[in-house]
C-alpha cells in the first residue's frame, strides 16, 4: 500500500514531464516534419511571447493573485513600440536609434499598468480578478484609440532582421557566421540555428527564475502567497511587495509586446489576447497552486512547452486550431483537479 502511494505521489509530481514526452513521441510519428531541426526551432520561436507572459503570471499567482491584463498589456506595448519606432523613423533617425528609443520608452510606459494593478490590489483591496480585468479593458481601449482599430505599421525593416534573426548561420560555402546571414550563393541555402529571440527570452526567464527562487524577494513572495497575515507579522511590507510584483508582471508583458513587434514588424491591440488564458494554464500545468504559495518559473516553462508542442503538433497534423482549445481545457481541468484533491502529491517538494 505504501509503495503504491509513493508511486502515485511520484506520478502526481511528474505528470507534466510524462505528458510532455508522450506529446513528443506522439507528434514525432503523426506530425509531418515535427521532430526536425526546423520544426523544433519554429516551436521554440512561437513560444517566446507565451513564455514571458507565463513568467509574469507565475510571480502574481505565487502571491495568491492573478493578472488578467498581461495579454492586453502585451498588445498595448506592441502598438506603442511600433508607433514610436515609425514616428522616430519618419523624423529621419537611423533605424537602430529609432528602435532603441522606441523600445526604451515603451518599457517605461509599460510599468504603468502594473503600478495601477498593484495599488488597486494592495492599497485599495480590490480583488486581483477585478482590478486586473479593469486595467485589461483600459489598455485595450487605449491601444484601439492609438491605432484607430487597425494594425500599427511602418516599423523600420531592421525590426524584422532582429526579431526573425538567428544566432548562427551555417553555409556550405561560407562556414559558420554569427548573427549575420552569409552572402547567398547560387543554389546554396544557409542553415539557420537558434533564433535570437529564443535566447533573449531564455535570459529573461533565467533572471526571473533566480529572482523568485534564490533571493530574499522571492522568499517574501512565497511567504505572502502562503499566509499574508503571517507575512505581515514577520515584518514584510506586503503592500509594497505586491505593487512590485504587479509591476514586474507588467514589465514582462511589455517585453513580450516588444518581441511581438520585432517578430511581426507591426503592433496590434489584440496581439496577446489569445495568450492570456494560455499563460495561466501554463502556470497551473507547471504545478503552481491558484491559492498561492507554490510554483516555480522553470516548471511554468515546462507548461509553456507542453502548450507550444500541442499547438504546433496539431497544426502539422492538419487539425483545426479550435480543437487545441478543447485539449487545453482538458489539460487544465486535470491540473486543477490534481491541485484540488491531492495537493500534497504535487507540492510536496515546493518551498
Amino acid at each position: 500500500m505504501e509503495l503504491k502511494r509513493r508511486w502515485g505521489a511520484s506520478i502526481g509530481r511528474q505528470w507534466a514531464i510524462l505528458f510532455f514526452f508522450i506529446e513528443l513521441i506522439f507528434f514525432s510519428f503523426l506530425g509531418s516534419g515535427f521532430f526536425t531541426l526546423n520544426g523544433i526551432q519554429i516551436t521554440l520561436f512561437y513560444s517566446t511571447t507565451l513564455a514571458l507572459l507565463a513568467t509574469a503570471e507565475t510571480f502574481v499567482i505565487v502571491t495568491g493573485g492573478i493578472d488578467l491584463s498581461v495579454g492586453f498589456v502585451m498588445g498595448f506595448a506592441s502598438v506603442v513600440s511600433a508607433k514610436l519606432a515609425a514616428a522616430f523613423d519618419a523624423m529621419g533617425m537611423a533605424a537602430p536609434v529609432a528602435l532603441a528609443l522606441a523600445i526604451g520608452i515603451t518599457l517605461i510606459i509599460g510599468l504603468a499598468p502594473g503600478f495601477v494593478n498593484g495599488v488597486l490590489v494592495a492599497h485599495l483591496r480590490v480583488p486581483p480578478f477585478l482590478a486586473t480585468f479593469a486595467v485589461q479593458g483600459i489598455t485595450y481601449g487605449v491601444s484601439l484609440i492609438l491605432t484607430a482599430g487597425s494594425a500599427a505599421v511602418n516599423v523600420p525593416a531592421l525590426a524584422n532582421e532582429i526579431g526573425n534573426g538567428y544566432l548562427f548561420y551555417l553555409s556550405p560555402g561560407s562556414g559558420l557566421a554569427f548573427l549575420s546571414r552569409p552572402r547567398a550563393m547560387i543554389g546554396v541555402r544557409s542553415v539557420e540555428l537558434v533564433p535570437t529571440m529564443v535566447i533573449a527570452t531564455l535570459i529573461v526567464v533565467a533572471v526571473g527564475a533566480y529572482l523568485l527562487k534564490r533571493t530574499r524577494f522571492g522568499r517574501h513572495t512565497y511567504a505572502i502567497g502562503g499566509n499574508v497575515d503571517a507575512a505581515v507579522r514577520s515584518g514584510i511590507d506586503t503592500k509594497r511587495h505586491l505593487i512590485v510584483i504587479y509591476v514586474i508582471s507588467s514589465f514582462l508583458a511589455t517585453m513580450s509586446g516588444i518581441i511581438y513587434m520585432l517578430e511581426y514588424v507591426t503592433g496590434k491591440a489584440d496581439a496577446g489576447s489569445s495568450f492570456m488564458l494560455d499563460s495561466i494554464v501554463a502556470v497551473v500545468i507547471g504545478g503552481a497552486s491558484l491559492f498561492g504559495g507554490t510554483g516555480t518559473i522553470w516548471k511554468t516553462i515546462l507548461g509553456v512547452l507542453i502548450l507550444s508542442v500541442l499547438e504546433m503538433g496539431l497544426k502539422m497534423m492538419g487539425v483545426q486550431t479550435f480543437d487545441k482549445h478543447i485539449a487545453v481545457g482538458v489539460i487544465l481541468m486535470y491540473a486543477v483537479l490534481v491541485d484540488q484533491f491531492i495537493p500534497e502529491f504535487v507540492h510536496k517538494e515546493e518551498t
